[in-house]
């Protein structure tokens, strides 16, 4: 069976499915009506399974219709948008690629990026802008950016969220910190100490979050000194002000050391972004090109829905 008569069957299971019948689908197909009954019962003859329940008052999908019908939607969604895509390459007309960068995520991620869409699309230009996710978010909704690369959480009801990285969140001090002589740190050794956090109007969603799961192991940070970028981070741990938490894989000079917090298993997740109504071309075929975060047995500590606790308003102020 060739391909182009696989879409063939693939548009002939879209119609019917759609119209609950076969001479309306056929009209919609431009086909007549009997070659139609043909072609699906030598579809379902050919794969052994029974696609459609035929009655008088109409004609119903199978559960293995059900199946057949929700992937050849996206089979036909697919080859549509590539199609698209390879004319508008052909004419020169793919624009640029505009994404945003979060001075918090894995370099790995940009690289990612990168590799795919250039793989996908060689001569199409791809354009980055760095800022922090409250900035980006914003440019999204104006149209200034197409897609983001982002911590997670993102909130709101307007987004594509692809989750495309998680690595181990860990504790960040110096080489010469009586901790650093423990494989990993215990949550009690962190009060008073742990105070170096990214600055919460940056990303109020994931401030919340981490004081929450801070909290649930008994650790209540002080948030006093608050960085723009990791290299603030880094600066002031080195200068002694204080521990942090960081991405496991964050390099780090020679004077700083990471560590684990004993029973906290927690992960920094990072995501590809866009708003629901972007509209370039090259969204939605970059997006099944992208890697996915790999599972792993690490816990991921729940984003609570209820109001902020009076000391995490504190750290937020």
């Amino acid at each position: 069976m060739s391909d182009l008569l696989e879409f063939r069957l693939l548009k002939f299971i879209v119609a019917i499915a759609e119209t609950a019948n076969f001479t309306r689908a056929s009209e919609r197909l431009f086909l007549a009506q009997p070659t139609l009954s043909q072609q699906v019962i030598a579809l379902e003859e050919g794969l052994g399974v029974q696609i459609f329940v035929r009655r008088r008052e109409g004609v119903s999908l199978t559960p293995a219709g059900q199946m057949l019908y929700a992937y050849a939607q996206e089979a036909l969604e697919l080859r549509d948008e590539i199609v698209g895509a390879a004319r508008a390459m052909d004419r020169g007309e793919i624009p640029v690629l505009r994404v945003g960068l979060s001075t918090f995520i894995n370099p790995d991620s940009v690289q990612s990026l990168q590799q795919a869409y250039t793989r996908l699309f060689p001569d199409s230009p791809i354009q980055m802008a760095g800022g922090h996710p409250v900035q980006l978010l914003q440019r999204m909704e104006e149209k200034a950016l197409d897609a983001a690369i982002l911590p997670l959480p993102v909130t709101g009801t307007n987004w594509v969220v692809s989750h495309v990285a998680s690595d181990p969140l860990v504790v960040c001090m110096r080489a010469d910190d009586p901790l650093a002589s423990s494989r990993e740190v215990q949550p009690s050794e962190l009060a008073g100490r742990l105070k170096v956090f990214r600055d919460p109007e940056t990303h109020p969603a994931a401030h919340h979050r981490l004081m929450e799961m801070l909290l649930e192991i008994g650790i209540r940070p002080e948030a006093s000194c608050l960085a723009a970028t990791p290299a603030d981070i880094q600066m002031m741990v080195q200068s002694r002000c204080g521990l942090a938490l960081v991405d496991e894989r964050t390099v780090l000079p020679s004077d700083l050391t990471l560590r684990p917090i004993a029973g906290a298993k927690w992960t920094a997740d990072t995501a590809f972004v866009h708003h629901a109504s972007a509209n370039h071309i090259a969204l939605s075929i970059l997006l099944r090109h992208l890697p996915k975060a790999k599972r792993t047995t690490t816990r991921k500590m729940p984003l609570r829905q209820h109001p902020l606790k009076p000391i995490q308003l504190e750290l937020m102020a």
